[in-house]
């Protein structure tokens, strides 16, 4: 299988033709209500739930998770699990979703029902469920170029005048 070129460490990743043969702006970049919906596969072939949301870190632009939802029948009694965005496949062939757990593993993994999500920003909470599928937490690699907490650009970051960016 090929893996686009577009893919990063900290992203999901995307295999398939799809990658090669899409027409219009997917599936590098896609807009998130057209994922929703999407069936997950395990890695040992089953069929483990479909995705509901992705949720965004507002403060950082990056993808903190994807929202499963996993052992109900039609939306009733149904739990919600948070993966990590970069333990998920996108599977353009097959238009599925590969995640890189069991099937056991995922009905094993930390749940939530649709009535009481946890605090997604706590970092201890995200801790553990990036530690379930074996992840480093999406925050602890940032990259070069990202903007800090207070929205100023890193020293040496990518945007910084030394690199020939511009500094406003």
């Amino acid at each position: 299988m090929n893996q686009s070129m577009g893919s990063s460490s900290d992203g999901a990743k995307i295999v398939g033709k799809g990658a090669a043969t899409a027409a219009g702006p997917g599936p590098d970049v896609m807009a998130a209500s057209t994922l929703d919906g999407n069936s997950v596969m395990s890695s040992d072939g089953h069929d483990v739930g479909s995705l509901k949301e992705i949720m965004l870190d507002v403060t950082t632009g990056r993808i903190a998770y994807a929202v499963l939802s996993s052992g109900g029948f039609l939306g009733i009694g149904d739990k919600l699990l948070a993966v990590p965005w970069s333990a998920l496949t996108l599977d353009t062939d097959n238009r599925c979703f590969r995640i890189d757990a069991t099937a056991e593993q995922v009905r094993n993994s930390p749940g939530f029902d649709k009535d009481a999500w946890p605090s997604m920003a706590d970092r201890v909470w995200a801790s553990t469920v990036h530690q379930h599928y074996g992840r480093e937490p999406y925050w602890s690699n940032n990259r070069a170029g990202d903007v800090s907490q207070s929205g100023a650009i890193p020293p040496g970051g990518v945007d910084a005048p030394e690199s020939g960016g511009v500094k406003l």
